[in-house]
């Protein structure tokens, strides 16, 4: 298993929770935006911060991403 995946994992649930949305419609989002590819590519910076920095942190990459 690659040091990415629990991170990733805790990425999709956190944004879920905090969003209020089901795993599916996450999933979905984070493949339309590729943000578990982004999440993956910022790994060693993302990791080291708070869990509010990085739902603010996606959020501002996929209104980028538009």
């Amino acid at each position: 298993m690659s040091k990415e995946l629990p991170f990733i994992v805790l990425c999709i649930e956190e944004y879920k929770n905090r969003k209020n949305l089901n795993g599916k419609a996450v999933i979905e989002l984070f493949k339309k935006y590729s943000v578990i590819e982004y999440i993956t590519s910022f790994y060693e910076s993302l990791h080291t911060t708070g869990i509010n920095y990085i739902i603010n942190d996606i959020d501002e990459y996929i209104k980028n991403a538009n």
